[in-house]
């Protein structure tokens, strides 16, 4: 359906934007036929979205797809939905919170899937750690989020977006930046531009040996940003002094070093050494 029909489906259901879910819709026919090429879609792909809005990307979606769910958390959008998906018979809007949504008891009824979204800014992070966390049947995830966050999902280590979430995405996959976009292309248009992130996910990084401990070493690292490594895991993990030196050096990491500096393989070999050295 054209912008100007979408936009005059919604007037006709007085329909007005919340601020409080971040409710900013994509009209343009060729930005959506791009992010649904971007993330790989084709006639065998199942595909959860998040944040349906007008149902524009969900239109474009199944046209692509075997099978959208799409998770919506505004009710007062359901006239809205029903106009603008009127004849597609391969998608189906939930109207429920998606993050209070069990993921465990969600694929127990789902094949591999993946996920695509023009995400609501607010619940960016903690979608995409759920998703990385917890997910065994998603294949991959396809975003639209601000650029700022783009660029610290992508970040390289020692840069200044590199971040905790960025060590974390790489415990199980990779993320790229697909496609900027400009808030010219938002309605009601944002304050930031935005870009379209995909991470694949797989498995477990072989060398890491215990998650728990890889993910407890990335937050000791980031917990305080402007503190060494060594100060940091003295006071995460209660090492004495020498014992953090020994870690440091069994892992090929200097001292004085700060956690930001350190790649997922060094996180990796860190998680290990801190392992054994717990066990005393």
């Amino acid at each position: 359906m054209e912008g100007k029909k979408v936009a005059g489906v919604l007037r006709g259901n007085n329909f007005a934007f919340k601020k409080q879910y971040g409710q900013n819709f994509i009209y343009d026919e060729a930005l959506l036929s791009r992010i649904v090429s971007g993330a790989g879609v084709d006639k065998d792909t199942t595909v959860i979205e998040i944040g349906c809005g007008a149902g524009t990307l969900t239109a474009k979606l199944a046209g692509s797809a075997k099978y959208v769910y799409g998770y919506e958390i505004d009710s007062s959008l359901r006239p809205v939905l029903a106009s603008t998906l009127a004849g597609v018979d391969n998608a189906e809007i939930i109207f429920r919170d998606f993050t209070r949504v069990r993921l465990d008891e969600l694929e127990k009824t789902l094949p591999e899937y993946v996920v695509v979204a023009n995400l609501p800014y607010y619940i960016t992070t903690p979608l995409i750690m759920t998703f990385v966390e917890n997910s065994v049947k998603c294949k991959s995830l396809t975003v639209m989020v601000q650029e700022e966050v783009a660029r610290r999902l992508c970040a390289e280590a020692g840069t200044a977006d590199y971040g905790a979430i960025t060590a974390n995405i790489a415990l199980r996959g990779s993320a790229e930046i697909i496609m900027k976009v400009g808030r010219e292309y938002f309605h009601p248009v944002p304050n930031v531009d935005s870009a379209v992130v995909r991470i694949e996910l797989g498995e477990v990084r072989k060398d890491v040996r215990d998650v728990a401990m890889y993910k407890k070493c990335v937050q000791a690292a980031f917990g305080a940003r402007r503190k060494t490594l060594e100060n940091n895991l003295i006071n995460v993990f209660g090492f004495a002094r020498e014992q953090a030196e020994c870690v440091l050096e069994s892992c090929g990491i200097p001292r004085g070093v700060r956690g930001e500096t350190l790649s997922p393989d060094d996180f990796a070999r860190l998680a290990a050494a801190v392992g054994e050295a717990l066990k005393g």
